[in-house]
C-alpha cells in the first residue's frame, strides 16, 4: 500500500485504501494513453520553462528530456509497461520517468503544474495534431476525388430530384459538385476550429495560476500555440473546443449520411444509376444474388453514433460548476470515438467514390420529357409572357398529354399547343432537348457544363 501511495499524484492526504472498483472507475489510462505524445511534448516544454526560471538546472533538464525521449520510444514501439497503479497517461509517464532517471529529479517535473492544466494542454495538442495531420488531409483527398470524377464525367446527364420526384435534368457532375460544396464548407469550418483551439492553458495551475512566475508565452510558443488562454479559471475548465469538434463531426456526418443515402437509392435495381465495387459491398447469407451497399449503410448508420456522443457529452457538462470537475473526464471517450469514426468514414467514402461505376444509359434513360415542363414555360417567358401565366399554361400542356395518353409533352401536336395558347409556334419543339436544357442554365451555380466546371475549379482553389 505504501508503494501505491507513492504512485498516486494525490496520495499524501489519504490514509485509507482505495476501493479497487473505485480505482477502475476513476482510471482513464485505457483510453487517454492515446495522448502519450502530447503529454510528453507538454512536459518537455514545461520543464524547459522551469529551467528558464531557475527551478531546474540544465543538467536536470537534459536528464528529464532524455528520459522523456526513452518513454516516447517505448510507447511508439508498444513496449511501455503499464502498472495497475497508473490512473492516467500523466501518472504513467511520470512514474516511468522516475524509474528511468530517479525520483529525486522526476519529482521536480510537476512543480507548479496541475493535472488540470496538463490534461487541458494534452487534449488541445492531441486534437490539433490529429485534425491537422489526419482529418483535414483525409477530407481534402475525399473532396479531390469528387472533383476529379466531376471533371471526368462532365457530359453525363441524370434527373435532379426534389421530394425524391424527378424534377429537372442536371449533370451527374453537378450532383458531385453539390456534395463537394458541403464537404468543402466542412473543411473550412474545421480549419477555423483548429485555429480557435490552438491556445495554451499550460501554466494556469490547478485553477488560480502559477506560483513561480513561469513564462506562459514561452510555453505557448514552444508548443506551437498561438497565444495563451488569458484567464486561468477558464484555461483549466474550458471544453468548448471538444464540443465544437463534436458539433463539427455531427454536421459532417450528417452530410456523409445524406450523401450515402443518395448513393444507396441510386444503386438500387429500380434506379440502377451506380454500381458499387465489390470492395465496398457484401452479399447475403441466404440470397446469392444480393449485392448490398453495406459501406454506405454503415456511413449512414454511424452518423447516429456521432450525434449521440455529442448529446451525451453536453449532458455531462451542462450543470458542472467552475472550474475543473471530474465529470470532465467524460470528454475523452466520446471525442476519441468521434474522431476515429469521422476519419474512417472519410476514408471509406473516398474509397466508395473512387471505385464505383456509373451506368450512363440508366441515368440518361431516366430523363423524361415532363421534366422539361419548366423549359416549356420559359419558352413563353422569352416571348414576353409573365412567368405566372406561362407556369399555368405549361401545366395545361402536361395535363393534356396525360389525358390523351401521350408519352410526353413533346408528343403534342402544334395544333394542340396552339389550342392551349396561340403564342406557341413551330419552334416550341426545339426545347425538347435535355442537353440544351442543362446548357441554358449557365448562370453561376447552374448545371451547364461551363457553370459546373467553374464550381469545381472554385472548390479546388479553396483547398
Amino acid at each position: 500500500m505504501a508503494e501505491e501511495k507513492k504512485q498516486k499524484l494525490w496520495g499524501g492526504r489519504f490514509t485509507g485504501e482505495t476501493d479497487p472498483l473505485m480505482h477502475l472507475y476513476n482510471a482513464s489510462l485505457p483510453y487517454d494513453y492515446k495522448m502519450y505524445k502530447a503529454d510528453l511534448q507538454g512536459t518537455k516544454v514545461y520543464t524547459a520553462g522551469l529551467e528558464k526560471i531557475g527551478l531546474l538546472t540544465s543538467d536536470e533538464l537534459s536528464k528529464i528530456h532524455e528520459g522523456l525521449d526513452q518513454i516516447n520510444e517505448e510507447w511508439s514501439k508498444g513496449e511501455f509497461v503499464r502498472h495497475a497503479s497508473d490512473e492516467d497517461i500523466h501518472t504513467a509517464n511520470e512514474r516511468r520517468l522516475g524509474e528511468i532517471i530517479g525520483r529525486d529529479i522526476a519529482g521536480k517535473v510537476h512543480t507548479g503544474r496541475s493535472r488540470n492544466d496538463q490534461v487541458a494542454t494534452d487534449m488541445r495538442l492531441y486534437c490539433r495534431d490529429i485534425l491537422n495531420e489526419s482529418i483535414l488531409p483525409s477530407l481534402a483527398k475525399f473532396i479531390d476525388v469528387l472533383i476529379a470524377r466531376g471533371r471526368e464525367e462532365i457530359d453525363v446527364l441524370m434527373p435532379g430530384y426534389t421530394h425524391l420526384q424527378r424534377a429537372q435534368p442536371i449533370r451527374w457532375s453537378h450532383w458531385l459538385s453539390s456534395y463537394a460544396t458541403y464537404f468543402t464548407e466542412d473543411y473550412k469550418r474545421l480549419q477555423q476550429i483548429v485555429e480557435r483551439l490552438n491556445k495554451s492553458p499550460l501554466g494556469a495551475g490547478a485553477l488560480a495560476g502559477h506560483p513561480y512566475g513561469i513564462d506562459r508565452e514561452f510555453l505557448a510558443e514552444g508548443l506551437g500555440f498561438q497565444g495563451v488562454i488569458g484567464n486561468s479559471l477558464a484555461a483549466v475548465s474550458d471544453r468548448d473546443f471538444v464540443v465544437e469538434i463534436m458539433f463539427w463531426g455531427s454536421l459532417f456526418m450528417n452530410h456523409i449520411s445524406r450523401f450515402a443515402e443518395d448513393l444507396i437509392i441510386y444503386s438500387t435495381a429500380e434506379f440502377g444509376f451506380v454500381k458499387l465495387s465489390d470492395a465496398y459491398s457484401t452479399g447475403s447469407s441466404l440470397m446469392p444474388q444480393k449485392k448490398n451497399p453495406d459501406s454506405l449503410e454503415l456511413l449512414r448508420g454511424k452518423s447516429g453514433r456521432v450525434f449521440g456522443q455529442l448529446s451525451g457529452f453536453l449532458m455531462s457538462i451542462k450543470s458542472i460548476p467552475s472550474t475543473y470537475n471530474k465529470d470532465m473526464q467524460e470528454d475523452k471517450e466520446p471525442l476519441f470515438d468521434c474522431l476515429t469514426t469521422v476519419e474512417h468514414s472519410t476514408l471509406i467514402a473516398t474509397g466508395v467514390v473512387s471505385t464505383l461505376s456509373i451506368v450512363r444509359e440508366k441515368m440518361e434513360g431516366a430523363l423524361t420529357m415532363d421534366m422539361l415542363a419548366t423549359d416549356l414555360a420559359d419558352y413563353l417567358v422569352r416571348k414576353g409572357v409573365p412567368f405566372r401565366e406561362t407556369h399555368h399554361i405549361s401545366g395545361e400542356c402536361v395535363a393534356l398529354a396525360e389525358k390523351t395518353g401521350l408519352s410526353g409533352i413533346d408528343k403534342l401536336s402544334l395544333e394542340q399547343y396552339k389550342a392551349i395558347d396561340s403564342r406557341f409556334g413551330a419552334d416550341v419543339f426545339e426545347i425538347f432537348n435535355f442537353e440544351q436544357s442543362v446548357e441554358r442554365r449557365d448562370a453561376t451555380g447552374g448545371t451547364a457544363k461551363s457553370a459546373v466546371l467553374k464550381q469545381l475549379s472554385a472548390l479546388e482553389a479553396q483547398l
